[in-house]
């Protein structure tokens, strides 16, 4: 029963707030029960498929109804578009087509319907604040302030009263003093707000007028806003909870076991760069020594030669006594 009752109460919103928006395929309609709109908006017709078809195209402009186009197409458009909007999946046709239950199409078209830019009020559920405070102190009920203010009745306990009798004449005296210090604060304070506002350029009348600030582009800020937080609100949900309720890890006290591998591994590349360099002075003296048994050497002049500049410098001699008899 509670479940109905908030079934009608939903519908209601979702009628309310077609009609707030000025959607043609219920304009000329005057439902008033319940269970007509439960007829008109949870029902598969080619009406209601207009009325999405709407909804969807004033959130995205490229989904727009037309009668020429295939139904099927149509309703794996605005599939597509719900899963981008994180509304539903691609493969929820039967929610677009009107299947589904009526408090799962409700609930869907009450959530598209919060994304479309022209649904700023909706009927009955939305109250301007303006009116309320006029409503709220309206001259017939200034009587019932001032008896708030000053009852005729003292709620307060005797104990109470005989406190508040001894702390009323002190708090007579004070309140002068918070006055002027309130007074002084206040004034520090429209100081700072108007030193603030002569640095701000965006506060200025001229700024103001380019439509920054504007009531459209707000709406579209929050919009993206929303847009925004709901993906992360998904993405959460899906992904990051999981390690996010994770424990931390605890790590070790014993932090001298650690210590001491860095030191042998540090004594361990030493002893690799020792071993590097025998191994390169091994490598020297075997060329070395190698050098020495190929090629052996002489001396000659005090000077330690081998054969082959020896036998060099006998073919130069030779060649210069050849040269010396010739002439």
């Amino acid at each position: 029963m509670a479940g109905a009752l908030k079934e009608k109460q939903l519908v209601g919103h979702v009628y309310a707030t077609l009609q707030a928006a000025s959607c043609p395929l219920v304009k000329d309609l005057y439902l008033q029960e319940a269970d007509s709109m439960l007829q008109l908006l949870c029902t598969p017709s080619q009406h209601r498929t207009g009325i999405l078809s709407w909804i969807c195209s004033s959130i995205n402009p490229t989904v727009a109804y037309s009668e020429a186009k295939d139904p099927e197409v149509l309703i794996k458009e605005m599939s597509v578009l719900g899963q981008e909007l994180m509304l539903c999946r691609a493969e929820d046709l039967d929610l677009i087509r009107g299947d589904a239950s009526p408090h799962r199409q409700l609930r869907f078209l009450q959530q598209l319907l919060s994304l479309v830019p022209a649904c700023e009020k909706s009927a009955g559920h939305r109250t301007d604040p303006e009116t309320l405070l006029n409503e709220l102190y309206a001259a017939e009920n200034l009587p019932h302030f001032t008896q708030m203010l000053a009852p005729t009745l003292d709620p307060w306990p005797a104990d109470i009263k005989d406190l508040r009798n001894s702390t009323k004449s002190s708090s007579h005296r004070s309140s002068r003093e918070e006055a002027a210090d309130v007074a002084a604060l206040l004034q520090q304070a429209q100081s700072t707000l108007e030193k603030l506002q002569s640095e701000c350029e965006f506060l200025s009348s001229e700024t103001q007028s380019s439509g920054v600030f504007s009531p459209g582009s707000l709406r579209v800020a929050a919009c993206d806003l929303q847009m925004l937080m709901a993906a992360f609100s998904h993405v959460f949900e899906t992904d990051l909870r999981a390690y996010c309720s994770r424990d931390p890890p605890s790590f070790s006290t014993e932090t001298h076991v650690f210590q001491r591998i860095h030191q042998l591994l540090l004594a361990f590349n030493m002893e690799l760069d020792m071993l590097k360099e025998v191994s390169e002075a091994s490598a020297s003296v075997t060329e070395e020594v190698e050098q020495l048994q190929t090629q052996p050497s002489y001396r000659s002049r005090g000077e330690k030669r081998n054969l082959p500049d020896q036998l060099e410098e006998l073919t130069r001699r030779i060649r210069d006594v050849f040269s010396l008899l010739q002439s």
